[in-house]
């Protein structure tokens, strides 16, 4: 995992690594630029494409005239440079590069306070007026120049981080920004990018490692960790020989009402493929045709012989269309003392009976969407704040909350929030709720710590939709489909890994 740090700390990494590199500004700042011209190669290979390159005359200013010159030595056709001289300062670094590039054929444009903004003709824009120090609305000439480019609607490719865009706290709807198309981030993505106010500033986002010193980022302070691939690697279990269905636990799912068979099925076959060695679903007998005819692996659990049953089960997920089945959830906390994954109506039930929640066995995983989460913990109008809750309320009832969306954030009773980077548009479907109760349950029963199971189910399950997305070109994913593609999205990620050690080992021989 990766620490997400704030733009204060990225300053103290700055300066930490300009002091025990030993490197000088100047130098990483150009190693900025290279890094961010390498990925914006990449993105407009074609050199006949014309760029604006907009400044001001800070650091994020600097940036982007080195990124010019260096775009201009790669033989860009025309590349040109606006200089918001706004404010009277201006950095040493952003001096030094524009005297380097003064010596280029690169024009310069430099506007002044209530200059006028001719028309922007160029392909694509470069934002690199103001860098993530921002800490107020942009008002004045910042204001209009990021309303010009805006109306321009051409193509942006931003430096570090949007201007206008705060990159860390609380994210006011009002606050206006350069809509960056693609942002190409220093070292780490910026915290803000992965709350949904963002979304008018940032489309895509890359985070491009510019040389500061990872050792000492990873110990400051943050309560962010971005989950990477090799965390999933490090923490699934691989078969082993011998092993057999008891190995890889029972699972219980209770879901499904009887106009609700469907979510049942979702979640069901979610566990099974997410490796439940036995899966059983207490679900009404109604539904006994469709689970047999659906999904035969499935064992069928009737809710008068639970009972007799709860001590089976090594982890049970309750909740997807369980309609007016809601009192099992009194049951569930009553039978077991082994962690549950609790969503959907369960969730509705918990909210309206929250004595239930000290209740819960502790480890349990809460997963709620937004209008679900403001239900349990009440009403937010900010998903920073929102986000804060979820942590306090995860530390003082020792759960797992999963507050869902574009990027899910995992709230563990550590106080850590864990964000998982994996996941699309294309999955805003039905049933992709199920989906992630079945995997988590899956994972729970295979005996995963809750912690361990939280990440592997939400990390999968949103590359499932990545590789859907990406190799099949599909821009809808219906969860049953995504069902199908966890076991190979697994093994496509264990084979990287192995291509990759066996890469490894050739090159040091």
């Amino acid at each position: 995992m990766k620490t997400v740090i704030t733009a204060s700390q990225t300053r103290e990494a700055d300066k930490h690594t300009i002091e025990t590199a030993p490197i000088a500004s100047i130098d990483l700042m150009e190693n900025a630029s290279r890094a961010f011209v390498g990925v914006f190669t990449q993105l407009y290979p074609d050199k006949k494409t014309d760029v604006l390159v907009c400044c001001g005359t800070g650091n994020n200013g600097g940036d982007g005239l080195a990124i010019a010159r260096m775009l201009q030595e790669r033989s860009y056709g025309a590349v040109a440079v606006w200089v918001a001289r706004f404010g009277a300062d201006e950095s040493d670094d952003f001096a030094a590069n524009a005297a380097r590039l003064y010596k280029t054929p690169v024009p310069i444009t430099e506007f002044f306070p209530g200059d006028e903004f001719p028309a922007i003709h160029q392909h694509v824009v470069i934002d690199a007026l103001l860098g993530s120090g921002l800490n107020k609305p942009l008002q004045g000439d910042w204001l209009r120049m990021a309303k010009h480019i805006n109306q321009a609607d051409k193509p942006v490719v931003a430096v570090d981080i949007p201007t206008g865009l705060r990159a860390d706290g609380i994210l006011s709807p009002s606050e206006y920004s350069v809509r960056a198309h693609y942002v190409i981030s220093f070292q780490r993505p910026k915290l803000s990018f992965f709350f949904p106010e963002s979304a008018k500033a940032v489309g895509h986002f890359q985070a491009v490692d510019i040389g500061l010193d990872e050792a000492f980022i990873e110990n400051l302070p943050s309560e962010f960790k971005l989950i990477e691939a090799s965390d999933v690697l490090q923490r699934y279990r691989h078969r082993e020989p011998f092993s057999h269905k008891g190995t890889y636990g029972h699972a219980l799912i209770i879901a499904g009402d009887t106009q609700t068979f469907g979510a049942a099925l979702l979640a069901c076959g979610a566990c099974l493929y997410s490796g439940a060695g036995l899966t059983s679903a207490c679900i009404p007998a109604t539904g006994l045709n469709a689970l047999n005819t659906r999904l035969p692996e499935v064992m069928y659990c009737a809710q008068d012989e639970l009972p007799a049953m709860w001590d089976r089960f090594d982890t049970i997920g309750i909740g997807p269309g369980l309609g007016q089945r809601l009192s099992l959830l009194e049951d569930c906390v009553t039978h077991t003392d082994k962690p549950l994954v609790v969503d959907a109506d369960a969730l509705t039930f918990l909210s309206q009976n929250k004595g239930l929640m000290d209740k819960l066995p502790k480890l349990s995983i809460l997963t709620p969407h937004m209008k679900e989460f403001d239900r349990l913990f009440g009403s937010h109008s900010r998903w920073w704040d929102r986000v804060q809750t979820a942590r306090e309320q995860a530390r003082a009832l020792q759960l797992i909350i999963l507050l869902k969306n574009q990027y899910t954030f995992i709230a563990l009773p550590d106080g850590t929030l864990l964000i998982n980077p994996t996941g699309n548009p294309a999955m805003a479907s039905g049933g992709m709720g199920d989906v992630l109760t079945g995997m988590l349950t899956g994972f729970l029963a295979q005996g995963y710590p809750p912690p361990d199971a939280a990440m592997l189910a939400c990390y999968l399950h949103g590359a499932a939709g990545d590789r859907l997305a990406a190799e099949e070109k599909m821009s809808v994913i219906p969860a049953g489909r995504l069902i199908e593609a966890i076991p190979t999205t697994l093994g496509y990620l264990l084979d990287s890994h192995r291509l990759s050690r066996s890469k490894i080992v050739t090159n040091t021989l």
